[in-house]
């Protein structure tokens, strides 16, 4: 691959700069504290005025047809400013996933107003009994010309603010078993998998506000909630291909966050090291600190390298199982790293809970652990050469 950004990809991440910084200008502040812990409003207006959180969606979506590297770019002028916008779940995944398989009044209907801004649409992939995104504990089972959807997904980006709640569920014909049998852990015995379109005001639906570590999200409780059929995306027979593209995409979007967000903390912490004197030198000519520098710098590079080649290689159609879990591998356990190294340089100012370096710190853990940490990387990774793939 050619690891040059091409001229779309840098037109749009200078685009989405200008924009973030345009917006902290007029806000009077510096980056939005935790990421996607809440929602910076103005900044959100200004993006889709400017055609961001359009221009990855297709012309027949209202977008420029742009693909997931000129997201991706995106994504790290967000994760440098720790901008407190939806980007990753609503525009990428939300929106990209119903332009990829929804029909096409679902298209206008969701997508289209996605890309304007005016609809923020959160995508629920983590399961309170399930540690896997890819094999969903929540269940859906059909019921006359609709569905019945039961189970619990936690950690949901964006959950208190969204209008649509895309939901994956494993499903099961009619009459196989009562409706929101969870069924054994990791979804055992499940016939296949389908998203819906959930909306928080229908029957059934509860969504309980979660606080995470460098990020707000929400619980969704689904206890025998009564979709039409029209909320289904896609077809069932399609269901696991699209939980597939929203996971990968999902774990790659995370690494371009966590690349933007140790980028921008190794440049606030190098340049402190320059100013920062003790004892008659800067603290950056000692050893030890120099040697963390070198290593963070090492550390950022392969959270660089390895998320755009998991990208490139799924915009180019590719199979990306492998290259997704090592991009997000280095994502959780660099960023680890370069989130204490931070911290430690900056001495006192590091845990200031209202200084910019906790503000990246807490961005850092939740991208680390989000959709599985290094642990559950290398589990898949195993796998993955186990069965020879």
């Amino acid at each position: 691959m050619d690891f040059v950004l091409t001229d779309a990809q840098r037109e749009l991440a200078a685009l989405t700069r200008q924009v973030v910084t345009g917006q902290a200008s007029r806000a009077g502040s510096g980056p939005a504290a935790g990421g996607e812990a809440g929602l910076d409003a103005g900044l959100w207006a200004g993006l889709a005025q400017a055609g961001v959180l359009a221009a990855g969606l297709p012309e027949s979506a209202g977008g420029a047809g742009a693909g997931l590297l000129e997201q991706c770019s995106v994504l790290a002028e967000l994760g440098r400013a720790v901008a407190a916008v939806p980007y990753l779940t609503s525009a990428v995944l939300g929106a990209g996933a119903i332009a990829r398989s929804g029909t096409p009044e679902q298209q206008q209907r969701w997508a289209v107003p996605a890309g304007r801004g005016e609809l923020i649409i959160a995508v629920a992939l983590e399961d309170e009994d399930s540690d896997d995104p890819a094999v969903p504990a929540a269940r859906a089972e059909r019921d006359g010309d609709g569905w019945v959807l039961s189970g619990v997904k936690t950690a949901v980006p964006a959950g208190t603010s969204a209008g649509l709640l895309l939901v994956p569920a494993a499903t099961s014909p009619a009459g196989r078993g009562p409706a929101g049998s969870a069924g054994p852990p990791g979804g055992a015995g499940q016939d296949g998998i389908a998203v819906f379109g959930v909306a928080p005001g229908d029957a059934g639906v509860t969504v309980q506000p979660q606080q995470l570590t460098g990020a707000s999200a929400a619980r969704i409780v689904l206890d025998q909630a009564r979709l039409p059929g029209d909320r289904l995306l896609g077809s069932p027979a399609a269901g696991p291909g699209l939980l597939g593209w929203l996971t990968e995409r999902g774990t790659t979007g995370l690494c371009a966050l966590q690349y933007g967000i140790l980028d921008r903390a190794l440049e606030l912490t190098a340049q402190y090291a320059r100013e920062r004197v003790q004892f008659g030198r800067p603290i950056g000519s000692f050893q030890a600190v120099a040697q963390r520098l070198a290593d963070a710098y090492i550390d950022v590079e392969a959270v660089r390298l390895t998320m755009w080649q998991a990208a490139w290689r799924l915009q180019a159609g590719l199979d990306a199982a492998a290259e997704v879990a090592m991009a997000k591998f280095w994502a959780a356990d660099a960023g680890h790293r370069v989130a204490h190294t931070a911290v430690h340089v900056h001495g006192g100012l590091g845990v200031d809970l209202s200084g910019p370096v906790q503000q990246y710190f807490l961005a850092a853990q939740h991208c680390e652990f989000a959709l599985g940490g290094a642990t559950a990387q290398l589990r898949r990774l195993g796998g993955l050469l186990a069965a020879g793939d």
